[in-house]
């Protein structure tokens, strides 16, 4: 039986309840007269009645998506380039380097005093003999430089400043199937900037990959802008991504952005996917990796933005493209801005001649570029140029060495109070890496900077001791050596990390036949 109290309780509870649900229902009434109120202003003002139908939803931001890099690094160097856009110097001579292209075996087509003109084949692959290396420039072969074993190191080719080219077939890329688009891409020279996943190297012309991947943007450090480079060459850009699309028989290709870029907004026959963070969230490892990963018995090939502008170019014109449009960028470069030239041009046109031993000039980012001498060529699948100080002199201890308090160094951990400047902060950072190899130990360093599901140290570890095995389980599907190089900056031990990477992919494909 309830008593006295709890029957007083409970009517007050319920007293409670009723006067607030009447509150309620007053407030909301009074709200109800008020917005008809507004209505019926709204339409004897203007005469018609207000549109409450659902917005209509754009199909492309559903299928579109975003993810945050939360794991990496962004090295603020000095020396990025201005948003200006100028024509390189034309250079004597011009560099078609196998090397470049890793995986490939080169067999000749020229020799020494031949004439070529756009477009004439240099050489092709043993191992896919219809994939063709053409010339970028006319004139006459010049010279082929080997190396040990007699490897052939570069095709040079002396201008002769005419640049007749050779008439290539020209391609419907909307309408032509599959076969078509491969053969042609073998022919006219496009198909070695396809690149595989797994292995890192050349694609290879007889696999179907289950998708193809773009980054449209690059996050190292004083990487070019892609919105600078494929400005007025968005219309190739998209025929690029028809061809790569009739590849796969028309699926969409995987286009990775920037988080808030627009240059990309009219493309067709993509799936995008917005990131955003530090470096290395341009890199298209990452970008497969947190999209669609890689598995054992997958084959997915990438190609460069800018790479893909010139297949469209190539295959709609019938004139082979080699266009580059290079970041020439570093604290020593005595002018940092855009150059536009071609693949495998003179380094001096791109750093305004500089002479100098105590600068060391870099084909490529500073993280993965390769050194090159000032005399050299550009790298065939580079878009960057980066002139750095050597670094020979020794530091003192106190004033620019370990103990040195640091105002003006950049570091990964909070080391140095250079911590607390702002974001915009750049500095000046040369080669030394501050001490030679040292004991392989974990350290905790690598994991803040490898925005990746995988264990880095096991990896590299399991690769060095070439336990196949242990490499498969621990992820070596899904990278390359560039997705390492923040690792390689990171360590303490100076390990070159990326060059362990290169060797266990290499081990890998060959026990894989």
């Amino acid at each position: 039986m309830m008593s006295v109290h709890q029957k007083t309780t409970s009517t007050r509870t319920n007293l409670s309840t009723a006067t607030l649900e009447g509150l309620l229902v007053l407030v909301f009434g009074w709200k109800l007269v008020i917005d008809a109120e507004i209505y019926n202003k709204v339409v004897q003002a203007s005469g018609e009645r207000p549109n409450f139908a659902p917005r209509k939803v754009n199909l492309r931001e559903l299928m579109s998506r975003k993810i945050r890099i939360k794991k990496g690094a962004d090295i603020r160097l000095k020396g990025r380039p201005t948003s200006t856009v100028d024509a390189a110097a034309s250079t004597a001579t011009c560099a078609v380097q196998p090397p470049n292209y890793h995986g490939i075996t080169p067999k000749l087509e020229v020799k020494e005093g031949s004439a070529v003109q756009v477009g004439t084949p240099l050489f092709f692959s043993k191992e896919s003999p219809a994939m063709k290396f053409l010339s970028p420039i006319s004139g006459t072969v010049k010279s082929i430089l080997r190396g040990e074993k007699r490897r052939i190191l570069a095709v040079i080719v002396e201008s002769d400043d005419k640049n007749d080219a050779v008439s290539l077939d020209k391609i419907d890329v909307l309408s032509a199937s599959a076969d078509v688009i491969r053969d042609a891409m073998l022919s006219h020279g496009m198909f070695p900037f396809l690149e595989q996943r797994p292995f890192a190297d050349v694609a290879n012309p007889a696999d179907m990959p289950r998708s193809i991947h773009v980054s449209g943007f690059d996050s190292a450090p004083l990487a070019p802008d892609m919105e600078i480079v494929l400005k007025d060459r968005m219309e190739a850009f998209q025929n690029g991504i028809h061809a790569l699309s009739s590849l796969l028989g028309g699926q969409a290709i995987h286009l990775g952005i920037r988080s808030g870029q627009t240059i990309y907004n009219d493309i067709q026959k993509v799936e995008l996917t917005a990131f955003e963070g530090p470096h290395p969230a341009g890199n298209v490892g990452v970008q497969v990796h947190h999209t669609k990963p890689i598995n054992k018995g997958e084959t997915l090939w990438t190609m460069h933005a800018e790479d893909v502008a010139n297949l469209g170019e190539t295959l709609v014109s019938g004139v082979y493209t080699s266009k580059r449009t290079i970041a020439a960028t570093g604290s020593e470069h005595p002018d940092p801005r855009y150059l536009q030239t071609h693949i495998g041009c003179e380094l001096s046109s791109l750093t305004n001649g500089l002479q100098n031993d105590s600068v060391r000039v870099i084909s490529g980012n500073p993280l993965t570029g390769t050194h090159a001498a000032a005399d050299g060529y550009l790298g065939g699948l580079d878009h960057q140029v980066t002139l750095l100080p050597e670094g020979r002199d020794p530091k003192f201890l106190l004033t620019a060495g370990w103990l040195s308090p640091g105002l003006d160094r950049f570091s990964l951990s909070k080391s140095y109070p250079t911590w607390l400047l702002p974001k915009s902060k750049e500095f000046v950072m040369d080669t030394n890496t501050g001490g030679e190899e040292r004991a392989f130990v974990v350290t905790g360093q690598y994991e803040p900077v490898f925005p990746f599901d995988i264990y880095p140290v096991q990896l590299i570890k399991s690769i060095m001791a070439n336990d196949i095995d242990a490499m498969e389980k621990l992820g070596i599907y899904e990278v390359a050596p560039e997705d390492f190089a923040l690792c390689e900056y990171a360590c303490t031990s100076k390990i070159d990390v990326q060059d362990i990477v290169r060797e266990g992919l290499d081990n890998l494909k060959k026990e894989l036949g």
